[in-house]
């Protein structure tokens, strides 16, 4: 069985760390920070490469968290692979 994963590299225009801020409530988003959230999708992975950018792979959850990211957060760049 061949499992294809989707890869998104994202540079955000803000630290990821300034992003995490919208978590602040916990009791609300029953995570902590972005990465907390992306990895609670199922086979679906957020890897901070540096203060702003981020690759991110999920199996069959990228539509969700793309849309997510569009919404709530600002960046330069989005590639999808």
């Amino acid at each position: 069985m061949i499992t294809s994963y989707k890869t998104l590299i994202v540079r955000f225009n803000s630290p990821i760390a300034v992003i995490d801020e919208v978590f602040n409530d916990v009791a609300y988003w029953g995570v902590g920070n972005l990465k907390e959230w992306i990895d609670d999708y199922e086979s679906t992975r957020f890897t901070a490469i540096d203060e702003q950018t981020a690759v991110i792979t999920s199996e069959y959850n990228m539509e969700c968290v793309r849309e997510w990211l569009e919404h709530h957060a600002t960046f330069a760049v989005i590639a999808e692979y």
